[in-house]
């Protein structure tokens, strides 16, 4: 009995790290450190949405960080990190990117004693949580984590999967996620999940990156039209469906003509 579920269900591999998408919007983040490594963590929190204070002194910002002080994407504090900082606000996360690793350490001890959530960068010990490679694409985004074993091993895979990937893909997902909006509001009850689940699992097998990306508004209403018997039409149908329209609206329009000619 245990080795035929052995081969039904995944084998665990012990030693990895639990791969989610933080939601920080809205969130108090503060990033100590003003350097490249700063720079890049204030992206992707700025990206996330999160409101971010960054604190370093002058002399430590390098130009991306100086730029987004300038335009206000963050709040700054010129001066050094002080222990006292970390009871300013309810920080979501507390990132560290300094040249010091006496410093880096302390402030990472600051934070256990606190049970606040930290990232002491480049001391993959001293993290609750890691950084990856991301690739981005609209609402779509794939990380690359080696576990902080190979940051520039993550980065090199990432631009390989990116390069597998349709250069449209982020527009498919951008219209498969406007019709799961729509089919929600035709199809509202929560016992009908299960359908409205299956229904858009057909959609997505059935066409292709290329069909996703073309679908228009009226595409997605005439789709809609098949949820109630269960079914999906091929994309070819929902082209005729559209090319009907079209051909039904100029027929409407009123040409000048009444169908007769008079003779001289």
């Amino acid at each position: 009995m245990a080795d035929s579920q052995k081969e039904k269900f995944p084998t665990i591999q012990g030693g990895g790290s639990l791969m989610i998408a933080w939601q920080v919007k809205g969130k108090q983040v503060l990033v100590i450190g003003g350097g490249e490594v700063a720079a890049g963590r204030i992206v992707h929190l700025l990206n996330a949405d999160a409101i971010v204070t960054v604190i370093c002194p002058l002399t430590g910002l390098n130009p991306e960080v100086s730029y987004r002080i300038a335009q206000k994407q963050v709040t700054y504090i010129n001066r050094t990190f002080l222990p006292s900082d970390l009871d300013d606000k309810d920080w979501s996360m507390v990132l560290v990117a300094i040249d010091d690793p006496a410093a880096s350490t302390q402030i990472w001890k600051l934070c256990k004693q606190k049970r606040l959530v930290a990232n002491i960068a480049d001391v993959p010990p001293e993290c609750d949580f890691y950084f990856g490679s991301v690739h981005r694409d609209g609402p779509l985004q794939i990380m690359v984590s080696t576990n902080g074993k190979g940051p520039r091993l993550a980065s090199m895979i990432r631009r390989f999967i990116a390069k597998q990937l349709p250069s449209n893909a982020g527009r498919a997902i951008e219209s498969i996620g406007e019709l799961r909006v729509k089919l929600r509001q035709i199809a509202p009850r929560p016992e009908e999940g299960p359908k409205r689940m299956s229904w858009m699992k057909d959609v997505s097998d059935k066409y292709s990156w290329e069909e996703m990306c073309e679908m228009t508004e009226e595409d997605m209403t005439n789709l809609l039209q098949f949820y109630g018997p269960n079914r999906v039409p091929s994309f070819e149908d929902l082209r005729q469906m559209r090319a009907s329209a079209v051909a039904a609206a100029k027929a409407d329009v009123f040409d000048g003509s009444f169908g007769f000619s008079v003779g001289v």
